[in-house]
């Protein structure tokens, strides 16, 4: 049988189910990572399970989104990380060492294995051949563990490359392209394997690039194949032992396939408020540009800062932009530095951040009110930049480097001279902000500040729900609507009973307060509730003000599975038409809700119109793990 790329990964890391779309099935975790903002909750779980030590390959914990020491909340949630971490056996990547997703694809990334990471980007990775999948802290806790990590057989879509890129086009032109063609929901359940001779035309830097954005289609992940490139990038590295060649099979079949001629892109943009409202720089208008930032997971590499300094050297800054560069790890920064592409952006009226995610988390340089920002993340929903009224535009590195030059979002062909950046020989090689786990596990004293609580737990459904629509959104809620990332909040993400004041506050301000009054309730939405960042947050938020089940007519993939995890029940209307029936407050009746769960998956739904048909597309694990009230339970369950 002839097997895709992604298939390959998946058959030598089969443990459980059958390669078979649609299906569930179990996979070996070799690797994973973690942040400040989601590894608190990773702690926290790994002690109510009760792994004392890591059994993967190798797992690590970064400290990389809220690096802002305004209170004791950040660095006590530090220190809790790094204790755990020395007890655990875990790797410890230290503040400022860089954004975990830079510095795995560096440091840690191996082809043909599997990555399992408590943040979306996680996806990053597949620029290097691994098979790197986005998830909720607790599924990560639970690989860390050993066990098994179950997702549905997604489908396997071959991106076709042909041809080569233009000058001033860049790889972040190219899923921006596919994003164009395919929406935020169009990668749901779905795996992007890229091929084609466009393919060989990519460093390792630019496939990172497009595998870190897939995120934003809903992708499980996006993947590159491991080829002469990554072989040059991982010697580069110091890390050629790590090479392992794997391409797909000729003849292997995919569900579908999409073909980009590089050769016809143009230099895109996306416009507030998502990351698929794609259009071409050149047909925006006149767009005046308050701030740019450049940096990020998705474009804070060596290749990006380099290309970013050639269009800056020897120019000045407009006077009304305020140009940040923040760059994805120390070694990039360093590197920046030693070779004097740092003096040149300074020059030119750079400002310049620690390595870390920074402003795309909502962590700093939040732009004025109404002000107009250019960003190269990742995410642009609105008020997600820290400024609710601010509108963000995500843009390639080039193409925000010559709008700081000219104070208007510019196309980048207008550029006189190419640039014709190589990547290097070797990167410079320091791992010394990488703490390396203890050879006493189990012996180290986790310390625990006064703002880390208890996680709250579910509890096994009530044989009748009998509750008000505490609150009806529209389509593509992100989890920024549902817990808001911001420095401000994202310091109580230790401690769930306060940040869940803030809880869908952006839809509506009096959400938490009504949640109270009404002892909990259901939430209605629209298509793709739950978009964007993985934080388990945005549903154990909602676990601990009461909601039993959501309504909607689609999920994103991973916070549907921590709702699961935490024990909420996600049902989707089987008749969209019945969304519109449906008002806030309205009364919601679901009789004996475990016996229709049990029996074909059906839930009918008692409102005053009359009975709403729903469904629950989960798996046997899945529903075993809403019965118990969360995979907690279930697992303690199942160790009795």
């Amino acid at each position: 049988m002839n097997l895709t790329l992604a298939e390959k990964i998946i058959k030598s890391h089969l443990l459980e189910g059958e390669m078979i779309t649609g299906h569930e099935i179990g996979i070996r975790i070799d690797h994973t990572l973690t942040h400040d903002s989601t590894g608190t909750m990773v702690c926290l779980q790994l002690e109510a399970i009760g792994i004392d030590q890591v059994k993967t390959k190798r797992s690590v914990a970064y400290i990389d989104h809220n690096m802002l020491q305004v209170g004791f909340e950040n660095p006590d949630d530090h220190k809790y990380i790094q204790t755990v971490a020395k007890k655990c056996g875990i790797y410890f990547s230290r503040p400022g060492n860089g954004i975990c997703h830079q510095v795995h694809l560096e440091r840690f990334g191996e082809p043909c294995h599997t990555l399992l990471g408590s943040d979306s980007h996680t996806s990053t990775c597949g620029g290097i051949g691994m098979l790197a999948i986005g998830a909720g802290s607790l599924d990560v806790a639970i690989a860390m563990g050993g066990d098994p990590y179950y997702i549905t057989m997604p489908e396997i879509v071959n991106v076709k490359l042909l041809r080569r890129l233009k000058p001033f086009v860049t790889a972040k032109d190219i899923i921006f392209e596919v994003l164009r063609r395919l929406t935020v929901k169009g990668g749901v359940g779905k795996i992007f394997e890229y091929t084609g001779e466009g393919v060989k035309t990519l460093s390792v830097p630019e496939r990172a690039t497009i595998a870190s954005m897939g995120a934003e289609l809903g992708a499980t992940t996006s993947i590159f194949p491991s080829d002469a490139i990554t072989k040059d990038f991982l010697e580069s590295q110091g890390r050629s032992e790590s090479f392992v060649e794997i391409s797909p099979d000729e003849g292997c079949v995919y569900d579908n396939v999409l073909e980009i001629d590089l050769g016809l892109l143009e230099p895109l943009c996306a416009v507030p408020y998502s990351p698929d409202n794609v259009i071409k720089v050149s047909e925006a208008g006149i767009v005046k540009v308050d701030q740019v930032v450049i940096g990020g997971c998705t474009n804070g590499s060596f290749v990006d800062l380099m290309n970013t300094a050639a269009v800056l050297k020897g120019a000045t800054v407009h006077p009304d932009v305020s140009l940040v560069v923040s760059p994805g790890s120390k070694q990039v920064l360093t590197m920046l530095t030693k070779n004097g592409a740092l003096t040149d952006m300074l020059a030119a009226g750079a400002r310049i951040l620690e390595a870390g995610c920074g402003p795309c988390a909502g962590m700093g340089q939040a732009p004025a009110t109404n002000a107009i920002s250019l960003r190269t993340f990742n995410r642009n929903f609105e008020g997600r930049c820290g400024t609710d009224s601010a509108k963000v535009y995500l843009v390639s590195p080039v193409t925000a480097a010559i709008s700081a030059l000219t104070g208007y979002l510019t196309d980048p062909q207008t550029i006189s001279t190419a640039i014709t950046f190589q990547m290097p020989a070797k990167f410079d090689l320091d791992d010394k902000m990488i703490i390396l786990p203890s050879k006493m596990c189990g012996e180290s004293n986790v310390i625990r500040g006064p703002n880390i609580k208890p996680l709250p737990l579910g509890s096994p459904p009530d044989a009748r729900i009998e509750k008000k629509v505490l609150i009806k959104v529209g389509d593509n809620i992100t989890t920024d609507h549902i817990i808001p990332s911001s420095a401000k909040r994202l310091s109580y993400r230790s401690n769930i009973p306060c940040l869940s004041e803030f809880c869908l506050t952006p839809c509506d301000a009096d959400f938490p307060i009504r949640a109270k009054k009404f002892e909990g309730g259901i939430i209605v939405a629209g298509e793709n509730y739950g978009q964007g960042s993985s934080r388990e947050h945005a549903a154990l938020v909602i676990l601990y003000l009461g909601v039993k089940a959501i309504i909607a007519k689609s999920f994103a993939r991973i916070h549907k599975a921590n709702l699961i995890n935490s024990g909420i029940i996600p049902l989707t209307f089987k008749n969209a038409d019945d969304y519109d029936k449906v008002s806030l407050l309205d009364d919601l009746v679901i009789e004996d809700i475990a016996g229709q769960l049990i029996f074909g998956r059906t839930v009918s739904v008692n409102h005053a119109s009359g009975i709403i048909e729903t469904r629950a597309s989960v798996s046997q694990k899945e529903l075993d793990t809403l019965l118990c009230g969360g995979k907690i339970h279930a697992m303690k369950r199942c160790t009795k």
